[in-house]
């Protein structure tokens, strides 16, 4: 006797009208981005006014030469920030499938998605050695939370802490996707992530409204507190100090100025402005964590 997936309980409506997108509208890095294009002298790789200097007295005695070059860096360091955070998030995904059953939808769309991944990680990596920077990646102490994070399993923080970390690039991506002054390699990279990760972060909401309300009292509670970490190392990692040598300045000074930069706390709460409403709806922000997601500047201090 066959059993019908529908009747068996294994068709899920977003994860089918998401493989159908992913059908769709994908793309392959190696075709669709000319690496071998020559950058365009005199555009920015980022939005200026995003970098973590913007504003301060260190950005206004920097040439716009070296202001260009330290763009060239940030974006980089943002970039190998997304491709560490999209491994951790492709390991907690394969954790997850592990027990799951392999005829249903949600497990096809999971093993999409981190086909996606592999795709995204592959093109970022592409993108840092045509930049010819060096691959700066999070702080050591945040790797090492990676692997703690991959160690304690998926769950709600795991998908909540995706939903950040994608839709935080996200907003920011989208607009270095609109801004002529930009190159047009950073464009084009921004704009295969932004089209790819919707779908992305469709499912990671799916997944936290789904899982949160199953949570007793002292699981939403670790969860809760894992969150809150998360988010405040990768808030804290985008921009790694190293990228400030470039142009010659002291690295633990320029972060210390950065994260002192009413601009630049100013912009990460700007790229947070879509997802911590939706945390909050989730009680997944809870008044004892404030102290730290205000430290992240994703959240505004009350």
């Amino acid at each position: 006797m066959t059993i019908s997936t529908r009747a068996s309980g294994l068709t899920d409506p977003v994860s089918a009208r998401l493989l159908t997108s992913s059908a769709r509208h994908s793309y392959d890095p190696d075709v669709d981005l000319d690496w071998e294009a020559p950058f365009v002298e005199g555009k920015w790789f980022m939005q200026p006014e995003r970098m973590s200097l913007y504003g301060t007295r260190t950005w206004d005695r920097l040439s716009e030469e070296q202001l260009i070059e330290l763009s060239k860096h940030e974006v980089a360091s943002i970039m190998s920030v997304g491709l560490w955070f999209e491994i951790v998030l492709m390991e907690l995904m394969l954790r997850d499938i592990y027990d799951a059953d392999p005829r249903a939808d949600r497990t096809h769309y999971m093993l999409t998605e981190i086909a996606d991944e592999c795709r995204h990680s592959t093109m970022f990596g592409k993108a840092i050695e045509r930049l010819g920077v060096p691959a700066y990646g999070p702080q050591r102490r945040v790797h090492v939370m990676g692997r703690v994070m991959k160690a304690i399993g998926s769950g709600v923080s795991a998908y909540a802490g995706i939903l950040v970390a994608e839709d935080i690039l996200d907003r920011w991506q989208r607009e270095l996707i609109k801004d002529e002054r930009c190159q047009p390699m950073s464009r084009m990279v921004c704009r295969i992530h932004v089209l790819e990760e919707a779908r992305h972060m469709t499912f990671a909401k799916e997944e936290i409204e789904r899982q949160r309300p199953r949570l007793s009292g002292v699981r939403l509670a670790y969860h809760q507190a894992m969150l809150a970490q998360s988010v405040f190392a990768v808030s804290r990692s985008l921009v790694n100090a190293e990228a400030y040598a470039a142009v010659g300045l002291d690295p633990d000074a320029a972060r210390r100025e950065a994260l002192g930069n009413p601009h630049y706390q100013a912009t990460l709460a700007w790229m947070g402005e879509r997802v911590v409403p939706f945390l909050q709806e989730q009680d997944l922000i809870p008044q004892r964590h404030r102290q730290t997601w205000e430290r992240s500047y994703l959240l505004p201090k009350a």
